[in-house]
């Protein structure tokens, strides 16, 4: 759940807040009680190895080539005009 600070606090305790960000926890900024934006901590990249992924999708069902092709055809078109 996300801890409301207000914008003076966010001014005030910067230093403290980006380190609570670096442990996970996530706020709502307030001004005047209302809420008007989220931080939230950054997603961190993983490396995961060739291995890993491999085992990953190891037993994944096999993909249907004709039936993704036909499911494709049936949302995309050639054109080149916007949708709109």
């Amino acid at each position: 759940m996300a801890q409301a600070i207000t914008q003076r606090e966010l001014r005030n305790d910067s230093g403290e807040i980006m380190r609570r960000l670096d442990h996970g926890e996530t706020f709502i900024v307030t001004r005047n009680g209302t809420p008007v934006g989220e931080l939230t901590p950054m997603r961190r990249h993983r490396f995961v190895s060739t291995d890993a992924v491999m085992a990953m999708f190891r037993n994944a069902p096999a993909v249907d080539l004709e039936r993704f092709r036909s499911d494709l055809d049936a949302v995309a078109t050639q054109e080149s005009a916007p949708r709109g």
